[in-house]
């Protein structure tokens, strides 16, 4: 599993849409398997991890509380090479990639039942997951169809921001009143923001 920070804004306060995901997550549907917790990655090299740790950052914290490296991708692919496979796969879809920066972890605290030994502590990093439909999961995650539903809906939202730029560009084009350009631009801004969250995610091509 790839452990996202940046969608959902670990630590700051979260938008309606990602509330609403993680309130509409049907947790019933985790098969338990614990692959999840046996080889994942985090958003940021481990150097960048340590580093906000040390900053007093939330979630680097808690991330380095919970999670082991690796010594090297083939030791997490001897664990599950089909999850490390996976999720490399989706991460070289990103141009910005660097697979030299990539580490992958373990949970310290994954039983040999698959239970989580802390669960009722376990910190808003683990009670997040998944946190977006652009998560990255195990072959045959109880998750997957889910998710990739959520995904759909966020690249139809997306397509829709698209279209309300062209109106505006239409509107801007008849309309010279400068308080209506100024509306314009401030909504423009804002979907162009939300647009570039999914730039990760191939958002400029939808």
């Amino acid at each position: 599993m790839v452990i996202k920070n940046r969608t959902i804004l670990y630590n700051i306060s979260m938008n309606g849409h990602e509330v609403s995901f993680i309130k509409e997550r049907p947790q019933s549907l985790c098969k338990m398997c614990g692959r999840c917790c046996r080889v994942l990655t985090g958003s940021y090299p481990y150097d960048e991890i340590l580093r906000m740790a040390q900053e007093d950052n939330e979630y680097a914290k808690d991330f380095i509380k919970l999670f082991e490296p690796y010594e090297s991708i083939e030791a997490a692919r001897a664990v599950d090479k089909d999850t490390v496979d996976n999720i490399i796969k989706r991460l070289e879809a990103d141009e910005k990639f660097d697979k030299n920066s990539l580490t992958f972890y373990h949970c310290r605290y994954i039983l040999d039942n698959n239970m989580c030994a802390i669960y009722e502590e376990r910190p808003t990093l683990c009670r997040l997951c998944p946190s977006s439909g652009w998560v990255v999961t195990p072959p045959g995650c109880g998750f997957e169809s889910w998710l990739f539903l959520k995904r759909e809906e966020d690249m139809e939202r997306v397509r829709k921001y698209k279209e309300e730029l062209l109106e505006l560009e239409i509107i801007k084009k008849k309309n010279h009143d400068e308080k209506i350009l100024q509306k314009i631009d401030s909504v423009e801004k804002k979907l162009h923001a939300t647009i570039e969250l999914f730039s990760a995610h191939g958002s400029k091509d939808w």
